[in-house]
C-alpha cells in the first residue's frame, strides 16, 4: 500500500485474501444432482482456476440452490500431497451465508486414485450430520482423480458407494 495515499485499495497482485473466498456464478447454470455432473462442474470451474494444483488436495464445496443449480462455490481447503482439513464450520460458513439449500462437497486426490479414504468416509458422515442439524442437505461427496485400470471413472461418489448414512 502506498504510504502516500492511504485511500488507494489494493491490487490483485497483493494477494490479499478476505475472510470469504467465495465464487459466484451470474446465473444458476450447472446442475448438480448426479455425479457425472458434479465433475463436470469441477472441470469447468474448479480445475481451470488460478489457484487450482493437481499436486496437492483441493476441498471445494459447490452451493446449490432449491432445483440442485450451482450457485457458486467455495474454496475451502488446499491440504498437502495427501491430506486437507475438512471442518463443519469452514463447509457450512459461506453456504449460510449464501443461503443454499443443498450443498456438495468435492475434493481432489493428486495420486490420481479417486476412491475415498477412511479419513474422507469419516468427515463426510460428520459433514452430513452437521447438515442435518442446520438443515443444509449434503448431496453428495465426490472425489476427484483420474481414471486408471482400477477405476475406470474419474471419480468416486461417497453416496453411490453407499457411505452416507
Amino acid at each position: 500500500m502506498n504510504p502516500t495515499n492511504p485511500r488507494r485499495r489494493r491490487t490483485k497482485d497483493n494477494h490479499e485474501f478476505g475472510v470469504v473466498r467465495l465464487r459466484e456464478l451470474p446465473v444458476p447454470i450447472a446442475c448438480c444432482d448426479s455425479p457425472d455432473r458434479i465433475y463436470d462442474y469441477w472441470m469447468a470451474n474448479i480445475a481451470t482456476a488460478v489457484w487450482y494444483s493437481q499436486e496437492v488436495e483441493s476441498l471445494c464445496v459447490i452451493h446449490l440452490n432449491t432445483r440442485r443449480r450451482a450457485t457458486g462455490f467455495h474454496l475451502a481447503g488446499i491440504g498437502t500431497l495427501d491430506t486437507v482439513l475438512m471442518s463443519p464450520r469452514e463447509v457450512f460458513r459461506t453456504a449460510i451465508l449464501r443461503n443454499a439449500s443443498a450443498i456438495v462437497v468435492a475434493h481432489s486426490h493428486p495420486s490420481g486414485d479417486p476412491n475415498p479414504s477412511q479419513a474422507d468416509i469419516r468427515a463426510t458422515r460428520e459433514l452430513v450430520q452437521a447438515g442435518r442439524i442446520i438443515r443444509i442437505e449434503v448431496l453428495d461427496h465426490v472425489v476427484v482423480g483420474q481414471s486408471g485400470p482400477d477405476h475406470p471413472r474419474p471419480w468416486a461418489s461417497l453416496r453411490e458407494l453407499g457411505l452416507f448414512y
